[in-house]
């Protein structure tokens, strides 16, 4: 996809609001001149902050929204209430209306989950959404999914994980033939749930156009040992979080160890440009951005807590998809996939 392109934006969501959506948008404008932004939030203060940007207020328009969806809020209560007149859901029916070509939100996840499947609906064929998430490893960048949307998946379900996820790292990640594996207790056959041995031995024998390469542990997605890891949401959410937590953990260690002496405060001095390199490769503003995969429509979901660096990683995420084609990737596998799974592995018997 080429030419110009428009973004909506739920204005008011993550911890900050406008205050760091805006920013964030101006550092994407910079990047992407072709850029054009649909702002969705309370009208008057997008317009005073907008005064700071003269290049974003040239390339967006602004649409008034009565209701913010809170980050506490329950999927069913903002559904109720927002219905119609959030930020959130307007920005999410700018896609399904065709007046833009993607949606960045850092509001809440379950509500902006919940109204994208309501609005967008998912691809024919597809059962759950899932949300895939950039994961820094050594070998640069995986995609693992689901971190969050689909609590306990079946096995066909997870298979339709590792089709999404396989489409996205084509798009994101510039790889012709991404590598996939499963997550698992332990990489031999015999071990883990039913679900997970099912959908192994189904991406291993139907023969799908993907590099499947079995089992992974743990410690291989940091490793980067494939391309996209598969699970299931709560697994999956527990890992990223866990993840998170150790960097933080690690990073705080490494700090109060650099400062105990002088000694060590002269060798944290000395070691300036190695700690800088290190900082750039873990700093998660660089891998901000979740991908709601299955739905009819491209949905990326920032992190709350980021700042306006962040923000506009997640806004490059979104970029990628649309020009990549994802959503029409992963409805061209599905449909021609869908065909050989109805024989293989009929969904009454999988999900049995």
């Amino acid at each position: 996809m080429t030419g110009k392109m428009t973004i909506a934006l739920d204005a008011m969501g993550g911890d900050a609001g406008p205050d760091m959506v805006l920013p964030g948008a101006e550092l994407a404008s910079v990047r992407h001149p072709e850029l054009r932004f649909l702002l969705f939030g309370d009208g008057p203060r997008l317009e005073a902050i907008l005064a700071k940007y003269p290049r974003l207020k040239g390339r967006s328009e602004v649409r008034h929204c009565e209701i913010a969806v809170a980050m506490d809020d329950k999927p069913s209560q903002a559904l109720r209430r927002g219905r119609g007149k959030s930020s959130m859901w307007m920005s999410i029916d700018a896609v399904r209306a065709g007046e833009a070509q993607g949606v960045v939100s850092a509001g809440n996840t379950g509500a902006l989950m919940a109204m994208a499947r309501f609005v967008l609906k998912t691809i024919p064929g597809i059962e759950r959404p899932a949300i895939a998430a950039i994961w820094p490893t050594l070998r640069g960048e995986s995609v693992v999914l689901d971190v969050g949307a689909t609590i306990g998946a079946d096995a066909r379900q997870l298979v339709e994980f590792a089709l999404m996820g396989e489409a996205m790292a084509r798009s994101l990640l510039g790889v012709d033939r991404p590598t996939v594996g499963l997550l698992n207790i332990g990489v031999e056959e015999v071990k883990g749930l039913e679900e997970v041995k099912e959908a192994g031995r189904i991406l291993r024998d139907l023969g799908l156009p993907l590099e499947y390469k079995g089992f992974i542990e743990g410690d291989d997605i940091g490793k980067g040992t494939v391309d996209v890891v598969v699970t299931e949401g709560f697994t999956g959410n527990i890992a990223l979080k866990t993840a998170e937590g150790t960097a933080k953990q690690l990073s705080t260690y490494l700090k109060l160890a650099l400062t105990r002496t002088l000694l060590s405060r002269l060798g944290a001095l000395l070691a300036t440009g190695a700690f800088a390199t290190l900082r750039e490769r873990m700093d998660p503003r660089k891998h901000n951005g979740g991908v709601f995969l299955g739905l009819n429509g491209i949905v990326v979901k920032s992190h709350g807590g980021t700042d306006a660096l962040g923000f506009a990683t997640a806004v490059d995420v979104a970029i990628e998809m649309i020009r990549n084609g994802l959503v029409a990737k992963i409805a061209s596998d599905v449909a021609e996939i869908n065909k050989h799974m109805d024989a293989f592995a009929p969904r009454a018997a999988v999900n049995a």
